[in-house]
């Protein structure tokens, strides 16, 4: 199904792509219809920031089902990891239609979660529920010449350091660091900043990657990030972050782009640290 952008732009409040996540806005144009082209083929586009994770594709847009007019449109997805999940994101009003079409999808699909994504104006209060808020870095403060102070690449630290990169990840499993470690040991991402406490890593961001986006600009892209509860409040957090804007900027990227749950940490923290809101999204699951 072609897209009309005339239609589309009124009604998206936030420059987010169903399959894709949020976009810096000068990347955000009639190429949205890339992400329909390739539906159901497995096919990464080269800016999707997931393809460094997979060698396929899980979610995809089912383009006969898309609901486009001039007032709003529906776009589902379904992916079939786990035990499947239908995603309709619905741009514009009406999303009661948008549950019932979730709904109905998920049932023709066998997939177990059925859930639909609304968009809300950075000017807008956030919602109620699940909010997470998109934010861009591409006017914050670029922290070239920053000095490495407590940071350092984990495959810096001493070997007996490095190897309680193993135990850190272990406790923030729930942030993605079990995987991430995986993922180090395979040799396959770039390299995680770490800080230190006692000998033993205390907090961690990575991995720290670049890629190029639709429009020709470079994106930093995001990271797992997180800092053990009883080394919080010490200023790590904030040394970690600054040390991976430092690294982004030293890379040639132009911005990064951040989803953080409202209210959160690292909400507070990227609101600090002079990130431009893009706005929000709110996940209803059925």
């Amino acid at each position: 199904m072609r897209l009309a952008w005339d239609w589309l732009l009124p009604v998206m409040p936030v420059p987010y792509v169903p399959t894709l996540g949020p976009v810096h806005p000068d990347a955000l144009g009639p190429g949205l219809a890339d992400v329909v082209r390739v539906a159901g083929t497995g096919t990464f586009l080269p800016w999707d920031k997931d393809r460094r994770w997979a060698e396929r594709k899980d979610e995809t847009v089912l383009p006969d089902m898309i609901e486009h007019t001039y007032v709003r449109t529906l776009i589902p997805t379904l992916a079939r990891r786990g035990h499947g999940t239908v995603t309709v994101y619905a741009y514009g009003p009406g999303h009661g239609d948008a549950a019932d079409l979730a709904a109905k999808l998920a049932a023709d699909h066998t997939a177990a979660i059925a859930r639909v994504i609304t968009f809300h104006g950075p000017h807008e209060d956030p919602p109620a529920g699940a909010a997470v808020r998109a934010s861009s870095s591409a006017n914050a403060p670029r922290l070239e010449g920053q000095e490495e102070g407590p940071v350092r690449p984990v495959d810096g630290l001493p070997e007996p350091v490095q190897a309680t990169f193993a135990a850190f990840a272990d406790r923030l499993t729930s942030d993605g660091f079990a995987f991430l470690h995986g993922q180090m040991q395979a040799g396959t991402v770039g390299p995680v900043l770490t800080v230190v406490d006692g000998g033993r890593v205390a907090g961690a961001i990575g991995p720290m990657e670049t890629m190029t986006d639709s429009a020709g600009a470079t994106r930093l892209l995001p990271q797992y990030f997180g800092v053990l509860p009883e080394h919080r409040g010490q200023g790590y957090g904030r040394a970690l972050w600054r040390a991976a804007m430092a690294w982004g900027a030293a890379h040639g990227a132009d911005y990064q782009l951040l989803q953080t749950e409202v209210g959160g940490a690292s909400d507070r923290l990227c609101q600090a640290e002079g990130l431009t809101s893009l706005g929000f999204t709110a996940l209803t699951k059925l």
